[in-house]
């Protein structure tokens, strides 16, 4: 912590603690290390701001009550807390010094400074000293990995921050370090930009010469063909590919004449590639990055929610996230890249903030910046920079307050201005599958568009349904134990369904272009899309077939340890039933143009567009899974340009929507959140009716099962006894076992690392130091161990008799790590976010004995602040499931 402030205070020139190691940075999210040595090896937050001085009034007795008490109090009669005394002289010298008055740290230094301090040291023997009216949410060392974040204490850290920042910045030079303070977070948004769209181009062209690779290969014969260049550039500038000579089928390049044979040959090839590039990505994901594995957003909003994952967002996830989506895409599995590009964006923005600081160090600004990178993995996934916007917004962010809607507009317009850049298509579209429509809609199409809804929210709930089974069944199969094997069996069977069927073997993107595009647009009508009359019957039923086996391959493929999305998948779905639809409906109209909904159609002019039919079945499509509005509507609009289309679009969303909540309440991500277990509270959920109407004494943990600290009769070795024999994040601190007055609450990191550092040099304790959480005027500082300085002597609490429905919200507004319950200053009982999480989602069934369910989960050694109970299992071939819910119990 800084000591600027306090070294010229009235007090005198008391040095900051030898005791304290030399400053490192907290590992958070993406350190490498496994060792929860690493954590405390440091005090990250030495050179933190001083916090703010307030005083404590005359505490009043608390009646005492008999209790069952878990105590790490070695010595039967322990010392009871200090007395109550008047401070009101010690006020009166704080107000006229104002130094003193606006920082701790003077406080702090000669509580750790050892015993050259000098005549200093006096004081903290005094009644009246000083220390004892220090109140703050403590020091702090970092966060463990599955805890969350104190939300109000980084705020709290920043503000102080600015103010010292501001206060002290005088002329040119302090206006400058302002400048350069400011400027460090737009420093890191467009350097997310850049490296986002960068990635996303590179997705774009390694995955479509790969899925290219299976069908055949560019060879040099006219004069202009590349190995490296894929079917469309390779021939370019050809309206039919069977006029291009530089392209070769793998049954061509055989040499085999036969249609017959080049089929066979042809189709092996395609299997064989499709099962290499599925492989080979799920072996990058084991070896290399187990949290590379699926779309990565349900883990985004739960670290936006303020959890912590540490190597989540780290360098080799970005790595092992690009490659192996590269190859996933090339595979053909029914999966997408947009929704990992989100994933992607993030870990780029959390490359960039480790050149700063004063970002990196604090865990609520860093979740901000990630909100905004999510905006800009949806603008290159789109090319949809509003879009990614509103979806960052409306499905990730968990505070989102009008800067990040900025910051977030700022980052997704330099992502998409860096993929235009490199135009990985050379047609000037930031997407494959971005189209312009010529004609508009007519009234009767209401109707069929409200059927694209409905079709959508069956699909979305259905498929939510089929995809958690398979998800169930996964987690407890007993074949294929290897997920690799699975990848290898799914994408086998993938392959040997997509190639004979023409619609499901194109890659996705090229897919969703055909089915989305006009016939007039399109060059070669590859897919036979554009036949008219009775032809037509074969292609409605073939995109219908294709449309549900693309919602069965999808639930499988959806889940395995490779990266994968859900939104282009459900896209193309989408857009296979609503091209049907679509096409049905110009059969009718062509068969029977003279009925009477059909008047307001002109003649000799086409009066149905089943491209339409197509992007608003998509867009149904997506509404259902995802349960989006707003955001799928504006990026359905920048794919088109068409705003005509918007109120047929808003329709289909909105009923979409309807339908896929009354047939699963959740939606996709939401979904794979509870099944993973993930502590994830949401802060926009209104729904009261699934909060029990009981009071928070009926849920809390009451005194009698926690595990508590008593002010008095500890010593290092006792603390460390009871540090290795209980696995909880944090312990309440009380004066004593017979009034139980609420003093604060320690986290377990602090502790330990308070502890660490006295048995260390230069202090050197030995481990029968004495070790006290209150004042004591007696004590001599160079042989016992003051760990006021590292508890929060002032958490959020609440009556005990406080409703359940109230304490659920401050967990969601404030998003609380726990919240302790008091009568008059007597400790009740305490609830963590974890808890809250337990009795929302129904977890509180799974236990046997439910009188006793709270307290048992404690006694069989699970966090008692509970934010990583259990949740991160090491993945192994037998399980591939990073995080169960199982594991909670």
């Amino acid at each position: 912590m800084s000591s600027s402030s306090s070294s010229q205070s009235a007090l005198g020139q008391a040095e900051a603690s030898s005791s304290r190691p030399p400053n490192r940075s907290a590992t958070i999210e993406d350190d490498n290390s496994d060792n929860e040595g690493s954590l405390l090896a440091s005090d990250p937050l030495e050179h933190a701001l001083p916090e703010q001085l307030s005083f404590k009034r005359k505490q009043k007795a608390a009646a005492s009550s008999p209790f069952r008490l878990f105590s790490p109090s070695a010595p039967a009669s322990s010392r009871s807390s200090p007395l109550p005394r008047n401070g009101q002289s010690r006020l009166h010298q704080l107000r006229t010094n104002a130094r003193a008055s606006d920082s701790t740290e003077l406080i702090l230094n000669y509580l750790d400074t050892p015993g050259n301090a000098g005549d200093q040291l006096q004081d903290t023997k005094d009644a009246t000293g000083l220390d004892w009216y220090v109140e703050g949410p403590g020091r702090r060392v970092g966060y463990d990995d599955l805890t969350a974040i104190d939300w109000i204490f980084e705020y709290a850290k920043e503000r102080q921050r600015l103010r010292y920042l501001y206060a002290g910045a005088q002329g040119i030079i302090g206006y400058i370090k302002q400048l350069v303070d400011a400027s460090q977070i737009w420093l890191i948004l467009i350097g997310t930009g850049i490296l986002s769209g960068g990635i996303a181009a590179f997705i774009d062209v390694a995955s479509d010469w790969l899925g290219d690779l299976k069908t055949g290969y560019c060879r040099n014969v006219d004069g202009d063909g590349r190995f490296y260049l894929n079917k469309g550039f390779c021939c370019w500038g050809y309206t039919e590919y069977s006029q291009c000579n530089d392209w070769h089928s793998w049954g061509t390049a055989m040499g085999i004449s036969s249609k017959g044979g080049r089929y066979v040959v042809e189709y092996v090839f395609f299997i064989a590639l499709s099962i290499l590039f599925a492989t080979c990505a799920s072996l990058l994901v084991r070896e290399y990055s187990p949290y590379a594995k699926h779309s990565g957003i349900p883990e985004i909003k739960t670290v936006l929610g303020g959890f912590v994952i540490r190597r989540f967002l780290g360098a080799w996830t970005l790595v092992v996230k690009t490659l192996g989506l590269c190859l996933a895409v090339a595979s053909g599995l029914w999966l997408g890249k947009e929704g990992p590009l989100v994933h992607v964006a993030c870990c780029s923005a959390n490359l960039f903030m480790k050149l700063f600081t004063s970002v990196n160090g604090n865990e609520a600004r860093k979740r901000e910046v990630f909100s905004a990178a999510a905006a800009a993995g949806i603008s290159v996934a789109f090319g949809s920079p509003i879009g990614g916007v509103l979806f960052s917004l409306e499905q990730l962010s968990y505070y989102f307050p009008d800067k990040t809607m900025w910051q977030s507009f700022v980052c997704a317009m330099v992502a998409a201005v860096t993929l235009q850049a490199f135009n990985p298509f050379r047609t000037g579209k930031l997407v494959l599958y971005q189209v312009t429509y010529h004609s508009g809609w007519h009234d009767f199409e209401l109707a069929p568009f409200a059927f694209l809804g409905i079709l959508g929210g069956l699909y979305g709930g259905l498929f939510i349904k089929l995809n958690m089974r398979v998800a169930e069944w996964r987690q407890n199969r007993t074949y294929p134990k290897s997920p690799v094997t699975e990848v290898v069996i799914i994408s086998f069977v993938t392959a040997l369904v997509n190639y004979p069927i023409k619609f499901m073997r194109a890659q996705a993107s090229e897919l969703v272009y055909f089915l989305f595009a006009e016939c007039v647009d399109l060059t070669e009508d590859t897919l036979g899309l554009c036949k008219a009359g009775k032809a037509n019957t074969a292609v409605i039923t073939l995109l219908l077939i294709s449309a549900l086996m693309g919602i069965i391959l999808a639930s499988f493929t959806f889940g395995l340890q490779i990266p994968a999305g859900i939104i282009l998948p459900s896209m193309a779905i989408g857009a296979l039933y609503g091209r049907a639809v679509g096409l049905s409906v110009e059969v009718v109209q062509q068969a029977w143009p003279g009925l009477f909904v059909f008047a307001s159609c002109e003649p000799d002019v086409p009066c149905v567009t089943p491209g339409t039919y197509a992007i608003i079945g998509a867009a149904s499509a997506l509404a259902g899974a995802t349960r989006m509005t707003v955001s799928i509507v504006v990026i359905m609009f920048e794919l088109t340009g068409a705003l005509t289309y918007v109120l047929p679009i808003m329709i289909a969303v909105m009923i979409s929507k309807w339908i896929g909540d009354a047939i699963s309440p959740r939606g996709i991500y939401e979904s794979w959140i509870h099944f993973n277990g993930y502590p994830f509270l949401d802060n926009r959920d209104d729904n009261g009716s699934s909060i029990p109407d009981v009071s928070a004494a009926q849920v809390m943990t009451r005194i009698e099962d926690l595990t508590v600290i008593t002010a008095t009769g500890n010593t290092i070795q006792s603390l460390r006894e009871l540090l290795s024999r209980y696995r909880f994040r944090g312990f309440p601190v009380i004066d004593n076992t017979r009034d139980a007055i609420l003093l604060g609450y320690i986290s377990r990191a602090e502790l330990a690392f308070a502890l660490t550092s006295a048995l260390t040099p230069p202090r050197h304790l030995d481990e029968s130091t004495e070790a006290y959480f209150s004042h004591q005027p007696l004590s001599d500082p160079t042989t016992s161990l003051d760990l006021r300085p590292w508890m929060d002597q002032t958490p959020i609490t609440l009556n005990s008799k406080a409703s359940f429905q109230l304490t659920v919200s401050m967990f969601q507004k404030l998003g609380l790590r726990y919240v302790i319950f008091t009568d008059r200053g007597t400790l009740k009982g305490l609830l963590t976010k974890k808890d809250v999480w337990f009795v929302l989602n129904g977890m509180e069934d799974r236990d046997e004995d439910t009188s006793l369910g709270r307290g048992r989960l404690r006694e069989e050694g699970v966090n008692e602040d509970s934010e990583g109970r259990g949740l991160l299992a090491t993945p192994t071939d037998d399980d591939d499931s990073i995080v169960g819910a199982d594991a909670l119990r």
